[in-house]
C-alpha cells in the first residue's frame, strides 16, 4: 500500500480547478475537502486555521474561499445579509437553517419539487435555485 503525500488530493483539486496551489490555499483546501462535506463560514475556518498553527488573515480566508467558489470548488449559501457559509457539496442539493443555533444541514436534491418557475428574461438562463428550509429548534423538555 502507498503512502499518499498530505496534500495530494487538495493539490489535485486545485491544479484541475485552475488554480495555483499556493501555501495557503493548500492549508484551507486540505482543511475544507479533506474531512468530508461541511458547511464553513469564513470566520469558523479562520478561527480552525489559527488553532492548526496555519498563519492566514481573515481577508486572505475571504479570498481564497471566494476563489474555491468562482472555481466550483466550494458553493456559497448566503442565509441572510449577516451571515454566508461556503459548502464543499457542489451537487444539486438544498439547506435546513436552524436559526437558534446557526446550523446549516443538507437537504437532498430529489426530496424538494419546485414547479412552476417563472421564464427567465430574455438573454439569460436560470443557473440553480436554491431553497432555505428555515427551523427553530423546539425547547427541550
Amino acid at each position: 500500500m502507498t503512502q499518499e503525500r498530505p496534500y495530494a488530493q487538495t493539490l489535485t483539486r486545485l491544479r484541475e480547478a485552475g488554480l495555483r496551489p499556493t501555501r495557503q490555499r493548500l492549508a484551507l483546501g486540505r482543511m475544507l475537502f479533506e474531512g468530508g462535506d461541511r458547511h464553513v463560514t469564513a470566520e469558523a475556518l479562520h478561527e480552525e486555521a489559527q488553532k492548526a498553527g496555519v498563519s492566514v488573515s481573515l481577508a486572505t480566508v475571504y479570498n481564497t474561499l471566494h476563489q474555491f467558489t468562482e472555481a466550483d470548488l466550494l458553493r456559497e449559501v448566503v442565509v441572510d445579509s449577516s451571515r454566508t457559509y461556503f459548502d464543499t457539496n457542489i451537487d444539486d442539493h438544498h439547506h435546513f437553517f436552524i436559526e437558534n443555533d446557526g446550523a446549516l444541514m443538507d437537504i437532498a436534491g430529489d426530496e424538494i419539487t419546485i414547479a412552476n418557475l417563472p421564464k427567465a428574461p430574455d438573454g439569460t438562463d436560470i443557473a440553480r435555485v436554491d431553497v432555505i428550509v428555515r427551523l427553530h429548534s423546539r425547547p427541550r423538555s
